[in-house]
């Protein structure tokens, strides 16, 4: 396992799942109470994806501090995923704005932990 190829391959996972979660957010602040379902559960999907390769390779071969900075700042994001998905897009509530700005806020930080892995890897 190249613990490069984990750092891009988790970029890459993440790049696609915050375009969903901008989406989301986008119809959100523009008035509606709730995103799709689909669009929540292809995000959360993607998102556990990444973090769940960057938490093995940690435990497994090692990855750089940034990015083990960076999946402290996902398992936080995540974090606040599940309390929006569960105690407000389930239960058909209103999901709280300022929840969402930090569910972004810290993702969006750990994006950028792990970019700055990525390319200052070698690979």
């Amino acid at each position: 396992m190249e613990p490069h190829l984990i750092l891009v391959t988790s970029a890459l996972l993440l790049a696609v799942a915050a375009v969903g979660g901008a989406t989301m957010a986008v119809i959100r602040f523009s008035g509606k109470p709730q995103p799709p379902t689909w669009l929540a559960m292809l995000h959360g999907f993607l998102s556990a994806a990444a973090v769940t390769l960057l938490a093995y390779a940690t435990f497994t071969v090692g990855l750089p501090l940034l990015a083990n900075g960076a999946l402290v700042l996902f398992l936080i994001a995540a974090a606040g995923g599940v309390v929006l998905n569960l105690n407000y897009h389930w239960k058909l509530l209103p999901l709280p704005k300022a929840l969402i700005v930090v569910h972004a806020a810290a993702a969006v930080l750990g994006f950028l932990l792990l970019l700055g892995a990525v390319f200052s890897s070698p690979g």
